[in-house]
């Protein structure tokens, strides 16, 4: 992940994706693929068959060392002490103020006193310098290897029988969601864990840039469809999940985003007191879900208004569901106007469509595991 072009990163699978005529567009930093035949395409075969992404931008820092278990607790606003190796949690890192500095997973590895946290690409120098800063005073090591590591993320219905059966990852069926497990391929090692971030079942491949490729081609040879960036938005827009700089920022707290049940406040962590303060007086602004009542699209940075025209809030992310066949956004809002069915309209150019507020999970999934 280390060659440039125009100043842009590329992944180990930038060759494949540009063989594959892939639209390719700058993202966090990296030249990155939007989509390869249409968007709609891509996303309709992760909602009901199978679709993989090269996620190999996203950041791999791993921590270890007698006192790693209490410092990854420090910064991290989930409870991770007392789960075993083999799960992975979801949370935040935040500033002493309660922003959120990035949302990230903890993975317990099976090596004592060790674990590994997944960045989002576009904060990986900065979480790793935030990391280091944090990590003084503790017995603890801290290495950002995110230029050694490729990921591919498969996605949808038949993610488990992909797995198991073009790929020969048996124990991938035994998993549980939210666990992993280590293997080795070509010598080398290989993480296989049950996430996703597109509201399907879904399993994440993390290995070496060589064996990422080699996992990527055999996936195309088996007809997995390969997808894009943009359909990634669009499926986890539509399954309520954030995006760091749009649901979620340094402006942004995880009580505002509507997040706090991934903040465990019988432990100390950063940001702790700001957010209990948030809960205890109540946000100024709160992150809610607006089905309006018309085909037009709200985008981000659209105004949010009230009936009578006064201006509420503004849309974080906006599309015209694809699985639902309804526009739809998130928009950060002043927390009066955030209950269930308040009417608000969104302003799109010169006009105003009228709506309400309905819950963020806008898609729901009969996956269970």
């Amino acid at each position: 992940m280390t060659e440039v072009l125009d100043n842009l990163k590329q992944t180990c699978l930038h060759g494949s994706h540009v063989a594959l005529g892939a639209k390719m567009s700058p993202f966090a930093g990296f030249d990155m693929p939007i989509q390869y035949s249409s968007i709609i395409k891509e996303h309709t075969a992760v909602r009901t068959a199978v679709g993989m992404f090269d996620v190999s931008h996203m950041g791999e820092i791993f921590v270890e060392g007698p006192e790693a278990e209490a410092f990854v607790n420090y910064i991290f606003t989930n409870e991770i002490r007392g789960f075993d190796p083999g799960k992975v949690l979801y949370g935040m890192m935040c500033l002493p103020e309660g922003g959120v500095v990035d949302d990230l997973l903890v993975y317990r590895e099976f090596t004592p006193n060790r674990f590994l946290l997944v960045v989002n690409a576009a904060n990986i120098d900065k979480d790793f310098a935030w990391i280091e800063k944090q990590a003084a005073g503790f017995d603890c090591s801290c290495r950002n290897e995110s230029e050694n590591w490729g990921q591919i993320a498969v996605q949808g219905p038949l993610a488990e029988k992909t797995v198991v059966e073009v790929l020969g990852l048996d124990g991938a069926a035994d998993l549980s969601f939210y666990t992993f497990y280590d293997t080795v391929m070509e010598g080398k090692r290989l993480i296989v864990s049950r996430t996703g971030y597109t509201g399907e079942d879904g399993f994440e491949l993390y290995t070496t840039k060589e064996n990422t490729v080699v996992l990527w081609e055999k996936l195309l040879a088996a007809g997995v469809e390969p997808c894009g960036l943009g359909c990634r938005d669009t499926l986890r827009f539509e399954a309520g999940l954030p995006l760091y700089g749009d649901e979620l920022s340094e402006d942004i707290t995880p009580v505002m985003a509507g997040l706090g049940m991934f903040c465990k406040y019988d432990k100390d962590f950063i940001g702790k007191e700001a957010l209990l303060g948030e809960k205890a007086g109540g946000c100024e602004k709160k992150l809610v879900g607006i089905e309006i009542e018309d085909n037009a699209i709200p985008r981000a940075g659209y105004p949010v208004e009230t009936p009578d025209g006064e201006e509420v809030g503004v849309v974080t992310t906006g599309y015209h569901s694809i699985t639902l066949d309804k526009s739809i956004c998130f928009a950060l809002v002043r927390s009066g106007f955030s209950a269930l069915d308040t009417p608000l309209c969104v302003r799109i150019r010169k006009r105003v469509f009228p709506g309400k507020v309905v819950k963020k999970r806008f898609y729901q999934t009969n996956y269970k595991k």
